[in-house]
């Protein structure tokens, strides 16, 4: 059992658990302490729930789900988090799609991506993917909910051949990190995040490869592949494209510190 906290206001409850999140290093402490109080059924479980907190458990992890895009995300412990900086996926996606496009989501995590384009779009076919058993769990209760499909397997593997040629919109948020920075990594994601969807290979870019390398055979002519990247990578991830037949340009926000190739199968 967690730490009893024992006030005689909400106003010192509060103070207290502000000043022990940001003992804890919790750079956004204040708006945390609201969110764990709110999520909170007793003040038992809430003495638990800023315990996981101080000892390094991820927010998402505690409360049970994400603000992304807006939209409320479940997420499952183990699984990884959707970071912010992906909502510019997401807008680039939603500039590219239209209602009633054919979207897959690969190694989709929680299925945040797909979920907050149809959220955005209205009705799309959506298909998300990922090799970790945890997520697709997680990812069924968010993709399911605006009519979506999600399968389990190593990136194309599962989904159905009837999307060969056809797919409109296909975003890979795939993992970026090379092997050797995972330790340089926040403790949140290096303890409490799934390996496989933070470890990118040697040089963060094996599943991007993989990923590109397919590509063609599932888009439609003028179908767009979208992958979020660092900066850092950004021209080995253009090449990439361009080696496997796509035309990629690149999209930047300095305010989310995001950056997106996009790569479009050609018209022939």
């Amino acid at each position: 059992m967690g730490k009893q906290i024992n006030f005689h206001s909400d106003d010192e409850i509060e103070k207290c658990i502000i000043t022990r999140l940001r003992n804890a290093g919790c750079v956004f402490a204040e708006d945390e302490t609201k969110l764990l109080i709110s999520e909170a059924r007793t003040p038992d479980s809430l003495a638990v729930m800023v315990d996981r907190r101080v000892a390094g458990f991820p927010l998402e992890h505690i409360i049970g789900w994400a603000d992304f895009c807006g939209i409320r995300i479940d997420v499952e412990p183990g699984v990884f988090v959707p970071r912010r900086r992906t909502e510019f996926l997401v807008q680039q996606a939603a500039d590219l799609a239209f209602p009633g496009a054919i979207v897959v989501d690969l190694c989709c995590g929680t299925g945040a991506v797909g979920t907050a384009l149809t959220v955005f779009l209205g009705w799309l076919e959506l298909y998300a993917v990922d090799i970790d058993q945890a997520s697709v769990q997680c990812a069924r209760r968010n993709v399911t909910s605006v009519g979506g499909n999600v399968y389990e397997g190593d990136l194309y593997q599962p989904l159905p051949t009837k999307l060969r040629g056809r797919v409109d919109i296909l975003v890979a948020n795939a993992p970026y990190v090379p092997t050797e920075a995972i330790k340089l990594l926040p403790q949140e994601a290096r303890k409490h995040e799934a390996r496989v969807a933070l470890d990118g290979g040697t040089d963060g870019l094996d599943v991007q490869r993989r990923v590109a390398s397919e590509a063609p055979i599932w888009l439609a002519p003028g179908g767009h592949l979208l992958v979020e990247t660092s900066q850092q990578q950004t021209k080995k991830t253009v090449e990439i494209f361009a080696r496997n037949g796509l035309t990629p340009q690149v999209a930047n926000c300095d305010e989310l510190d995001a950056t997106i190739v996009i790569g479009t199968r050609p018209f022939l």
